[in-house]
């Protein structure tokens, strides 16, 4: 019976994962961080080191990791280098494409040396590894043999987890201490100077062209003449235009960093040019479910950063109204940012839905009143299907809607551990079908 009995709490996650997170609390960090170390090292022999057999190349951020990697690995499939992918979005090996349904940005050590070692044996040539904080904060970055880092920029997340924004840089830039190879730096980024300061044989630095910023088709990617639609996006770079489908400013410094990353494996800016202009959407990621009569964007955006490019982005070539949905993860993760988001939302929206996104064991309507504040404006539903609806139904012709936080992950975390199924693409298509072709 005891035995029986062990194997049922053993069976049931939420209780494991709440006796793991209380034994994390009072074990000394020495001994987490030494857990976490040797497991990484566990599953580099058990798959027999395979990133010796690869370059792999490693994205990290806070915003724009994702986007950044499939256009690396688009480039680098355009000239024929036959790339794998690790991405919160999806992952890609030897012509196979299958959805990250994990919720994590970067996976488990031995997950993460699987995916390796099935590269290797399908005859890739490069892997490109989106990698966060935390994932690093874990070791699953150790024992992997990075040809080349690449930092998209750096704003405040994650500030609980790893005890305030300096541990949260820090993180980032052990990936960059581990990698002596290529670094590839975003001159335009608050910070710059901190990871330019890390050793590499070779540095790329990418940015928005001034005056007196030179660029050489090497070392230096500098944007000039951009042009920035909802529609799409477009800037020169030594000498080459590119056209691309995706929305905002922000993707062109993406796109910049994946031309470095091309440009340091002699990759010409021809074959990214053809590449960057054949990525029609990123799913989640600024996606586009409606033209006429409004139009509605689905976009992951979850920190304060991200969020305000979005609607920058949204209010620039727009002369209707904006109106958003958002909500802010549960869990005790970042509760800093749900005033300064719900602030972000009131300031560029002409209607603002508040809602359930992830509350984990919180109360979502807690979270809700920490987003929304007094403002008797804001419309706070817990339901994030209805909120979605009646944000469709509200808006006209010529209007925007801006869906966030979720991008294309297919759960919700709710309490005990449950994830339900949840599609915010879904449920758009079904309230604007449900609007317009009505049974």
């Amino acid at each position: 019976m005891i035995f029986a009995s062990v194997l049922a709490i053993i069976g049931d996650m939420a209780i494991l994962n709440r006796i793991k997170t209380a034994a994390k609390k009072i074990m000394p960090g020495f001994i987490v961080g030494g857990y976490h170390f040797l497991l990484a090292f566990a599953a580099a022999i058990f798959y027999r080191f395979p990133s010796r057999k690869l370059k792999v190349i490693g994205v990290t951020g806070t915003n724009g990791k994702s986007t950044t990697a499939m256009m690396i690995a688009r480039i680098l499939s355009e000239a024929g280098k036959n790339p794998a992918l690790s991405s919160s979005i999806e992952f890609r090996v030897g012509g196979k494409a299958w959805k990250n349904q994990s919720r994590m940005t970067m996976p488990g050590r031995f997950a993460l040396q699987k995916f390796l070692r099935d590269a290797a044996n399908s005859g890739c040539q490069y892997a490109v590894v989106e990698v966060s904080s935390e994932g690093i904060k874990q070791y699953r970055h150790r024992f992997i043999d990075f040809t080349a880092a690449v930092i998209t920029n750096v704003s405040l997340e994650h500030i609980e987890s790893h005890g305030g924004f300096e541990k949260y840089r820090g993180a980032k830039g052990n990936l960059f201490a581990s990698c002596r190879q290529i670094h590839i730096l975003n001159a335009d980024d608050a910070n710059y100077g901190f990871f330019s300061g890390f050793f590499a044989r070779e540095k790329y630095v990418y940015g928005i062209a001034a005056d007196d910023r030179p660029d050489d088709d090497r070392g230096h990617i500098f944007a000039r003449h951009l042009a920035v639609s909802s529609a799409g996006s477009s800037f020169e770079a030594t000498g080459c235009r590119f056209n691309l489908r995706l929305p905002g400013k922000f993707n062109i410094y993406n796109a910049l960093a994946a031309i470095c990353v091309a440009r340091s494996q002699n990759i010409s800016l021809k074959v990214c040019r053809d590449a960057l202009v054949k990525i029609e959407t990123i799913p989640g990621r600024m996606e586009r479910m409606s033209v006429d009569p409004f139009e509605v964007f689905v976009d992951y955006a979850v920190t304060p950063d991200s969020l305000e490019k979005a609607y920058q982005t949204m209010k620039s070539d727009f002369k209707g109204k904006l109106i958003c949905v958002l909500g802010a993860c549960g869990g005790g993760r970042d509760k800093w940012k749900r005033p300064v988001m719900g602030g972000l939302a009131k300031k560029y929206c002409n209607l603002v839905f508040v809602t359930n996104e992830d509350p984990y064991d919180e109360d979502p309507l807690k979270i809700i009143n920490e987003i929304a504040g007094n403002d008797t404006g804001v419309k706070k539903i817990i339901d994030r299907r209805e909120a979605i609806n009646q944000a469709i139904k509200s808006a006209e012709s010529g209007d925007r809607v801006i869906i966030t936080g979720k991008g294309c992950e297919e759960s919700m975390c709710v309490a005990g551990g449950k994830k339900l199924p949840w599609s915010d693409k879904s449920v758009v298509l079904q309230s604007l079908a449900a609007v317009y072709w009505p049974d």
